[in-house]
């Protein structure tokens, strides 16, 4: 059985998040699952976008919720692939269109409303739950898989605390 960690961090405003985010874009790796849960206007969108800055992403075309597209590429150090499966009903969607194949690329899966692929997701995934605290403070609960995540959350983690 894989081993799991948990914890938590508070980000303050809109600067910690893109903060947050872009040292996370930093510590990404090929083949890396990002999954951002939370309630509509938690910041989902908001995170992906500072991530995509640390992943070197350009800054046109921007980085903009896919919800209607369901999934959007972007070129980067290295590539971006961002899903928001807020339309989706669950795995057997997300199997059927072919989506978890890009789990499994050189790139950084990002994936917005991840419930919808429970079940199907790589184990060595991060997950994210962004709960809206205050009017730009956001609770950010954290999961990943100690094999794959842990050095680089501690990384992270002393990264934020430090430089904030």
């Amino acid at each position: 059985m894989k081993e799991y960690e948990t914890t938590s961090l508070t980000l303050k405003n809109l600067g910690e998040t893109a903060k947050f985010g872009f040292l996370l874009g930093r510590l990404a790796k090929p083949g890396d699952v990002i999954c951002l849960d939370g309630d509509l206007g938690a910041g989902k969108t908001t995170l992906t976008q500072a991530i995509a800055k640390g992943l070197d992403v350009p800054a046109e075309p921007p980085v903009t919720s896919p919800s209607f597209a369901i999934f959007q590429e972007y070129q980067g150090r290295i590539p971006l692939y961002h899903f928001d499966l807020y339309r989706l009903y669950g795995p057997d969607d997300v199997l059927a269109l072919g989506l978890e194949e890009y789990f499994y690329l050189s790139g950084c899966a990002v994936i917005e409303w991840p419930q919808c692929a429970e079940g199907i997701l790589p184990e060595n995934h991060l997950w994210l739950e962004l709960r809206v605290a205050a009017m730009e403070e956001r609770q950010v609960f954290c999961r990943y898989h100690v094999e794959g995540w842990a050095g680089r959350w501690q990384s992270l983690s002393e990264k934020f605390a430090i430089s904030g």
